[in-house]
């Protein structure tokens, strides 16, 4: 089983995350939350691992918790 890697890993994140915002820019917020849903779903199929995905849910839900 891989392991969720949570360090800086892309090469340009500033870029992504232009892009990700830009990708949202035009869609009402039932179409927004319906794009992430769907951005969700194709990578975790493309991880394909059950064990990493549950560690980022873990994750992402602590985060949430502590306020971030």
């Amino acid at each position: 089983m891989a392991t969720l890697n949570t360090e800086s890993n892309l090469p340009a994140p500033d870029d992504f995350y232009g892009e990700l915002i830009g990708l949202h820019r035009d869609l009402d917020p039932t179409q927004s939350a319906l794009v992430n849903a769907k951005l969700i779903l194709l990578l975790a199929n493309h991880i394909g691992d059950t064990g990493v995905l549950r560690a980022a849910m873990a994750a992402a839900l602590e985060d949430v918790a502590r306020g971030g």
